[in-house]
Order: structure tokens, then C-alpha cells, then sequence
């Protein structure tokens, strides 16, 4: 049964497959002329679906991206061959959406649109493939309503949106499992001891045993995995077992080596351990909102000397004493800013968490206050993807700076 979700964190979001299934149906079925790739998982979608997308399109397999949420810009949720479309062709998709969704019963939700917009305008522009990350959960998220699926993959498990997926690792399983349906799924190899026995019993496929860091700089880390190197432009633990989901997906589709080393290492992510040089300091850009999700900064930081300032922001629903537990010590100064959202958490609940991990906590009304406030060489904008744009705007300024 479709849902509205009752939740102060998602006042406007539904759950159930019966509207998006109906909104295809109407919009033509662009499902149905696709090769699909699902992903779902705690932490890593937005990874596994960048490194699918370049090993495809290095592979010259046309293929449209739909991810969320968009960074920096609405069109990148909305790419094709690894580009985002262009605003004119992702406003026609939307608009044709909402069109058809004229005179059902019950209205989709605006993700729901998007859903079925990005597969009609991917099929419009004759890719072959599409790389979809579930939206929340899988069981029930809209990107589930597609007809058929090439391989599901979940990147990881972990406690999330308890409040709607529930409180334990098997209610999560469960969700993140809803996206399994008559194909191939693979699951990292490092799932907590409870997640791994549930997929080994749906017989999804292990990737990353095995995998072996050889090398790391500010630049990458070069691993081995299955007698081959390979290199990635990401950091952190966890990116390699995100690639070596990609890897084995590659494999499932049929997708060479050679192709697959090309696009492995040309794959970046926008708002992910992001460095930017700007005004003689380096920023970093880092979307990261759960405890599980700060490997990859932990490890940037942890190769960059001098001080670093840290401007956090996070939204009700996240738990920020865990994650200023996770990364608080790594900053010599916190500032605490409300992020642009109705879900905003308030400042001196994001001051309360990190004030037993570091002594200078500030906080600022808005993200470029915070940034003028910030007194290091290195700055981490951190906590959520909704800030992440507002702090690159200023960064750009910052540049152009007499």
C-alpha cells in the first residue's frame, strides 16, 4: 500500500511504487527501453553510480545517471554519458512528467516526477543504459517501480531515517533488499556480520574480498583486486570496496578490463572530500551527514598539517553527536550554521555536539558568514549536501578577490 510519509524530516514525500508505476505507464514506458543498474545502500550510492557511469561510458555504452540530491546544480541530477543535461532538455522532461501526471487520482510526489522524468528523458536521448540510486530506503522508493533491473547492487548498511525505515540493521536490510527482483545483486564484502548473513541468504555476490590498498596520495589510492591494479581519484577506505562493486557490475555487463581501469580512474563525485584552492587556502567540500559517511575526509585531513576550521551544518533528522564524535577532533575551531532547509537543526544543538571535542566553538547565521568567520589554511564545509553549493559560491568569489 502507497503511504504518505508522516515525518517531520519528509513533510512532502510518499512512499509506494503504484503512482511512479503509473506515471511510466503514461510517459510510455522509458523503463522498458532501458538497461537498468539499481543502487541502494546506507553510504557510497552517489560513488558506485559515478565509477558504473564512467566504466559505461568508457565502455562507448550510452548512458543516462539519475541520481539525488543534486550538489550544485539541479541538471546533475539529470546526466547523460556522465554530463549533466542540459537545463532546456531537463525542464521539457519535467514538464512532460507533470503533464502526464494530469488527472491521477493521486498526485506523484516531486521525486516521483523526477523519477519518471530522468527515464523518459534518458530514453528520449537513446541511452541504453541507466545508472538509478534509490531516493530513501529501496522496498518502497519510487526508482523501484522500473520493470526490470540488469543487476541490483547496495553499497552499505547502516542505521538511517530509523523513524521511517526502522530502528534495526534487518529493518534496513529489508529496504535496501526491496530492490533485488529476479536478477543479479552484489553487496561489499565489509557489511557488518547481520547485513552479510541477510544478503548471503538472498545470494547476493560478495565484492572487495581480498582488495588491497598499494598506494596513497593526495591525488588517489592505487588497490589490487582480482590479480589487476587499479586506480581511484577518490579517497577513503570504503572507496575501494565502492569500486570494486563497480568492478564486478562491469563484469555482470559484460564490460572489459582495459574499459573498466579507464573509467575507475577518471570517475570523481562533486561534494565528496571535493579540494578547492581559492584566496591562498584550501577548501574542502564534503556532503558527508552520517558517522559512517567521514572516512574519506578522516583520511584527507589526516595528510594535511596546520590548523583547520570546520563550518558543519546538519538537518534534524541526522545524528550529530555521533558524527562530531567521528571528525570533532580533527579541527582546531567548529562553526555551527543552519543549513537552507525547513529541516534545518538548530545551531546550538550542532554547538552542544561538538563542544567536548573542541575547544573553540563559533557559530553564524548564514554559510557565507561562516566562511568569512573561518581562521585557517584548510576549511572543511561538512554536515549535508544542502550548503555545499552556497559555500562554492563564495569560494568562486573568494577567488576573483582583489
Amino acid at each position: 500500500m502507497d503511504i504518505s510519509l508522516k515525518n517531520a524530516a519528509f513533510p512532502d514525500s510518499k512512499f509506494g511504487l503504484s503512482r511512479t508505476r503509473e506515471l511510466l505507464r503514461r510517459t510510455g514506458s522509458p523503463d522498458k527501453k532501458l538497461k537498468i543498474v539499481h543502487v541502494a545502500g546506507s553510504n557510497g550510492k552517489g560513488s558506485v553510480c559515478a565509477y558504473i557511469t564512467a566504466i559505461l561510458c568508457a565502455a562507448g555504452r550510452r548512458t543516462g545517471t539519475f541520481t539525488s540530491p543534486a550538489v550544485f546544480c539541479r541538471e546533475e541530477s539529470f546526466c547523460i554519458d556522465g554530463v549533466p543535461a542540459p537545463s532546456r532538455e531537463v525542464e521539457e522532461a519535467l514538464a512532460h512528467a507533470r503533464g502526464c501526471a494530469r488527472g491521477m487520482a493521486d498526485p506523484p510526489s516531486p521525486f516521483e516526477l523526477e523519477t519518471c522524468a530522468a527515464l523518459w528523458l534518458f530514453a528520449q536521448r537513446g541511452c541504453r543504459y541507466c545508472v538509478l540510486e534509490c531516493g530513501l530506503g529501496g522496498l518502497e522508493d519510487a526508482t523501484n517501480a522500473v520493470c526490470a533491473k540488469e543487476a541490483a547492487i547496495i553499497t552499505s548498511i547502516s542505521l538511517e531515517h530509523t523513524a521511517v525505515l526502522g530502528p534495526t540493521i534487518a529493518d534496513i536490510c529489508r529496504h535496501k533488499a526491496g530492490i533485488i527482483r529476479g536478477g543479479p545483486s552484489l553487496v561489499p564484502a565489509d557489511l557488518c556480520p547481520e547485513a552479510a548473513a541477510y544478503f548471503a541468504a538472498l545470494g547476493s555476490r560478495r565484492a572487495g574480498e581480498g582488495a588491497e590498498v598499494l598506494s596513497r596520495s593526495a591525488e588517489g589510492q592505487t588497490f589490487r583486486y582480482g590479480g589487476a591494479d587499479y586506480f581511484i581519484r577518490m579517497h577513503g577506505d570504503k572507496q575501494v570496496y565502492n569500486a570494486c562493486l563497480a568492478i564486478e557490475c562491469a563484469r555482470l555487463l559484460g564490460v572489459g578490463r582495459e574499459a573498466t581501469e579507464r573509467g575507475l580512474a577518471s570517475a570523481l563525485l562533486p561534494g565528496r572530500a571535493q579540494i578547492v584552492e581559492a584566496g591562498g587556502r584550501r577548501y574542502i567540500l564534503d556532503g558527508a551527514h552520517n558517522p559512517e559517511a567521514f572516512g574519506p575526509l578522516v583520511q584527507l585531513l589526516g595528510g594535511i598539517r596546520g590548523q583547520k576550521s570546520l563550518v558543519y551544518t546538519a538537518l534534524s533528522d541526522k545524528d550529530v553527536a555521533a558524527c562530531a564524535a567521528a571528525i570533532g577532533g580533527l579541527f582546531d575551531e567548529v562553526i555551527a550554521v543552519p543549513a537552507p532547509s525547513s529541516r534545518a537543526m538548530d545551531v546550538k544543538d550542532i554547538a552542544g555536539a561538538f563542544a567536548p571535542y573542541c575547544k573553540k566553538i563559533l557559530s553564524a547565521g548564514d554559510i557565507p558568514a561562516a566562511m568569512e568567520l573561518a581562521g585557517s589554511q584548510t576549511v572543511a564545509v561538512s554536515g549535508s549536501f544542502t550548503h555545499l553549493g552556497e559555500a562554492r559560491k563564495w569560494i568562486e568569489k573568494e577567488q576573483w578577490r582583489p
